[in-house]
């Protein structure tokens, strides 16, 4: 028998769902729309991800932007996408979603001749199927012949090396044929012919998960008793239904009268935004019970918990909680009607479901504006060259890293655009300011509109936010500058931004050990929990300390601190890197003007050419580069002694 790496493979529907952003209108009124991956297995192998479970996935998606888009977050969200085939002959599944209010969700499929529809038993590896526990299908694919028998061919390779059989009856009309192509959001058309195909898979399944719509179709009857004795008729399978407000019932044996005389755990008291993707939710946190061993009562809670969750959100799969978010929502039987009105609670969701592992990271800080435009008066320059200037800048990153270490840029829009278009899409960690440069109190140098602003960005940019501020500072002062922090929080959650907080004390202003601290613990106070802070390193082995002791106890979360460089001396900075090194929660740096500002004062003045620049400023950075990591690999030599 083969070695189980995996907990679950998932086979089926893979597509791009564009939700539109308008509440309370018809799809023919949406303006906009959101991106997510969707497919029931598709967002299923995510949910499942997250809750902890090794999942990969069997599927199509189209050679081009959208096919590539599914491939890059199931990477990110940890699915296995070996078997992830690239159709270069038809397009990825397009979805398009609306929420007109709590009960009415139009929807719209675009699946003629997909990729997903195109799975062939060629694409299936046996070896891979008997890698996994189980093996899910989902109803859909089995709506036409290529795809039915793609799958029942993979359910016997399941079957063969000992593996379990999961079926989502996953019933949508429209893709059977069954209704006009406008009419997604219809869940029920009872139909003979598909009850009696759905009737010859569930004999080869060990779990069949419903809503009572579903059983209707699969049992061949409008009465839920009658249906779900119809499927028993033909399968030992347990047999799941979902039933809404009510959670769920799982009956493992003869179907009862009574549908509440089956087995069910805690079910959670939550008003509903949009139930799109809470039954693959549900399957996902099912699963993560069924598939350890759990009892049926815990299988069906996490069930429940999983899919509450998601009714109060935006989307389908990024809705979806990790393990650790489950686990508090658990803990404390709930976290209200809105549970993403407790900000702490959104913040784990956020924190817990990012992507990307960024640590010891370089980051080349070249987003300043009010200085280079400084230096363009001073130089008698046009602020054009500074735009040149910028993308030497680029050059000069990309050329010190090539594929080496976890490297970024912070760059601005205004003055380097070229450049922050250039470094956009290259795997980077990439951040670019919002603030009016040296405004007190905080200002946003697009108005105070910002999550308008944040939404034309490109999704991989982080938001950075300088805000000069002091712990003493007046109670106006401070007030107006938090108020416009806690804007700047909130559009990034709405927006799935990250966060870079760089907290400078005013020039000038008395400094204590605990003076950022405080600062900070003002601005978790407010709500606030940037995704990292940016600090000057400090100059007193306590303010290192109360620093640290501030992240851990309020936002365990935290990816960490990058240490600024404020244009001091390069061995000023090597001393502040071994100091760093010894406190974990400091994980890089974000430097600029110690590192590119003579050599850009020589190329305005034009005793450097283009290359000669370039090779300043790729050295300078390649030394830092250096001396981070041999302060970083000094720390873990220290703590593995």
């Amino acid at each position: 028998m083969a070695e189980r790496t995996l907990d679950l493979i998932c086979m089926g529907r893979a597509g791009v769902d564009l939700y539109g952003e308008q509440t309370g209108g018809r799809l023919e009124d949406m303006l906009s729309f959101r991106k997510y991956i969707g497919g029931c297995p598709t967002n299923i192998s995510v949910g499942a991800s997250r809750l902890g479970l090794q999942t990969g996935l069997i599927t199509r998606v189209g050679d081009e932007h959208n096919g590539r888009f599914i491939r890059e977050t199931l990477i990110k969200e940890g699915v296995d996408v070996s078997h992830v085939v690239t159709d270069r002959d038809r397009l990825t599944a397009l979805v398009f979603l609306g929420i007109r209010d709590p009960d009415t969700f139009p929807l719209l499929f675009y699946r003629d001749n997909c990729a997903d529809m195109a799975i062939d038993a060629r694409d299936i590896d046996p070896a891979f199927v008997a890698s996994a526990k189980a093996l899910l299908v989902t109803g859909t694919h089995f709506s036409t012949a290529q795809v039915d028998s793609a799958c029942r061919f993979a359910m016997d390779a399941a079957r063969a090396a000992g593996g379990k059989i999961v079926f989502d009856i996953d019933y949508r009309p429209v893709l059977w044929g069954l209704t006009g192509k406008g009419e997604g959001e219809n869940r029920y058309v009872a139909n003979e012919r598909v009850t009696e195909h759905l009737l010859g898979i569930v004999p080869h399944c060990d779990l069949i998960v419903g809503t009572e719509e579903e059983f209707h179709i699969a049992g061949g009857s409008d009465d839920t008793v009658a249906a779900l004795r119809g499927v028993r008729a033909k399968s030992d399978a347990v047999l799941v239904l979902k039933r809404g407000e009510k959670g769920c019932t799982v009956y493992t044996g003869a179907i009862p009268k009574n549908l509440d005389d089956g087995i069910s755990g805690r079910s959670f008291d939550i008003e509903v935004y949009n139930v799109l993707g809470a039954g693959d939710a549900f399957m996902s946190g099912f699963l993560r019970g069924w598939l350890r061993g759990e009892p049926w009562e815990t299988c069906c809670t996490y069930a429940n918990a999983s899919g509450a969750l998601v009714v109060t959100r935006h989307a389908c799969a990024p809705a979806i909680p990790t393990w650790a978010e489950m686990d508090e929502f658990l803990r404390r039987n709930g976290v209200g009607r809105h549970p993403d009105d407790d900000r702490a609670f959104a913040r784990l969701h956020r924190a817990t479901a990012r992507h990307g592992d960024w640590h010891d990271l370089a980051v080349l800080a070249f987003d300043h504006r009010s200085q280079f435009e400084d230096l363009a008066a001073e130089y008698g320059v046009p602020l054009d060259r500074i735009g040149t200037l910028k993308k030497l800048l680029a050059e000069a990153a990309l050329e010190a890293v090539g594929t080496g270490a976890p490297a970024g840029v912070i760059i601005d829009d205004r003055l380097g655009g070229d450049a922050l278009n250039r470094m956009t899409g290259r795997g980077w960690w990439v951040a670019r300011p919002v603030e009016q440069p040296g405004s007190r109190p905080l200002k946003f140098e697009c108005g105070e509109d910002i999550e308008s602003r944040l939404r034309t960005w490109p999704g991989e940019h982080t938001a950075k936010c300088l805000v000069y501020c002091h712990p003493d500072d007046a109670s106006d002062l401070r007030a107006d500058q938090l108020a416009a922090l806690r804007r700047l929080y909130d559009a990034c959650l709405a927006m799935d931004r990250e966060l870079l907080l760089e907290v400078i004390p005013p020039q000038g202003s008395e400094l204590a050990a605990d003076t950022v601290a405080r600062a900070m613990s003002q601005i978790y106070d407010a709500g606030v929990y940037p995704d990292w802070w940016k600090l000057v390193p400090p100059r007193q082995d306590a303010a290192w300390q109360a620093i640290t002791e501030v992240i851990a106890a309020r936002d365990a979360n935290c990816r960490g601190v990058l240490l600024l460089g404020l244009e001091a001396p390069v061995a000023d900075l090597l001393r502040d890197f071994a100091l760093a090194a010894s406190y974990p929660v400091y994980k890089g740096f974000a430097v600029g003007r110690s590192l590119f500002g003579d050599p850009a004062r020589h190329w305005l003045a034009g005793e450097y050419d283009d290359a000669v620049l370039v090779a300043a400023v790729c050295e300078n950075y390649r030394a830092l580069i250096a001396a981070w990591s041999t302060a970083a690999i000094a720390l873990v030599s220290a703590e593995a002694g």
